[in-house]
């Protein structure tokens, strides 16, 4: 009688693994959907995110994934938009292109 409770006893322990490891996998699935989205887009769900989830997930590799490029040493830079620093305009990195040299700097000052 005992060896079968153990028997039982130890599926449903394999079921509960089971169970955690497919809704870690879920949760990893959906955060790499949302790190393919636009910037805006993925802040709106990052900010909702608990510090916790960031030690329990792989962010770092998924992040690398959703955002690897195609661009290789020597091609032109791909085009995009941001806000000036004032929020009254918009600058495009295709108006500069031959007329100045444009320098992107990832990172603070601080």
């Amino acid at each position: 009688m005992k060896s079968h409770q153990r028997v039982v006893s130890v599926k449903r322990v394999l079921q509960v693994l089971i169970g955690v490891v497919l809704v870690y996998m879920l949760i990893c699935a959906g955060f790499l959907g949302a790190m393919m989205q636009t910037p805006d887009i993925f802040g709106g769900i990052m900010r909702h995110v608990p510090w916790p989830a960031f030690v329990l997930l792989p962010f770092k590799p998924m992040w690398t994934f959703a955002r690897r490029g195609h661009v290789n040493v020597g091609d032109p830079a791909p085009d995009f938009s941001l806000e000036t620093t004032d929020h009254n305009s918009r600058v495009q990195l295709s108006a500069l292109r031959g007329q100045m040299p444009v320098v992107l700097v990832f990172g603070s000052y601080t």
